[in-house]
């Protein structure tokens, strides 16, 4: 099921004291906390914490500046990543970028899930710059995910931009809402695949991708 942009407030405003109440404004004639600043100040003492104390005063600020970044996918499309570095060149051998890391946020748990992300594909008389397939896994991953959701975004917008003879993604990652709570496995990891052209109905091609992944080493 796709996940639909959300509204994540205004900008942060800083803050040295308990935020005001609602409507009002704060200290020194500032304007009043954002939206999201007032529910993470709900969620603390709901929590049985108490806002004003000296360690948590700012951490409402603090909550919303991290999650604005963690989810700043929201606010990028693949065309705008991928601008201005698609090339026609002769080149019909596969391309791998492996090891990409990432961090995402699991949409389930608010908690985050993170590892290495390999891709792969088949050049179709155009190539796109090798700095713009970390970037596009980056931007799908500063949202809120699954992880499978997140390897066939990444696959597909690949397929459509570039229009290769196929496509390969594969994702491995640990997630702390496994790991940390649930079934508390702290080696558990989960492995997600996409496959696309050639990939899919080329066993040659798909054993050369994962042995390359696996093996493939620099000489």
């Amino acid at each position: 099921m796709s996940q639909e942009p959300v509204g994540l407030g205004s900008p942060c405003v800083e803050l040295d004291e308990p935020q005001p109440a609602p409507g009002r404004k704060g200290l020194a004639g500032q304007p009043q906390s954002s939206t999201m600043q007032a529910a993470v100040t709900q969620l603390l003492t709901l929590l049985g914490e108490d806002p004003s104390r000296e360690g948590l005063r700012r951490t409402p600020e603090r909550v919303e500046r991290s999650l604005k970044f963690l989810t700043e996918g929201y606010r990028q499309d693949a065309t705008q990543v991928l601008n201005g570095a698609l090339f026609s060149v002769k080149h019909d051998e596969m391309v791998i970028v492996k090891d990409i890391d990432f961090f995402s946020l699991c949409e389930h748990h608010l908690l985050p899930f993170f590892g290495k992300c390999h891709v792969a594909y088949l050049p179709d008389r155009r190539v796109v710059g090798l700095s713009k397939i970390p970037r596009l896994v980056e931007m799908f991953s500063r949202r809120l995910q699954v992880q499978e959701r997140l390897t066939v975004q990444i696959a597909e917008t690949l397929q459509e931009k570039l229009q290769p003879l196929g496509v390969a993604v594969v994702m491995e990652a640990a997630h702390l809402c496994m790991v940390m709570r649930g079934v508390q496995k702290q080696n558990a990891k989960a492995i997600t695949s996409s496959m696309l052209g050639y990939f899919r109905t080329s066993d040659k091609t798909r054993a050369e991708f994962l042995e390359l992944i696996r093996h493939g080493t620099i000489a």
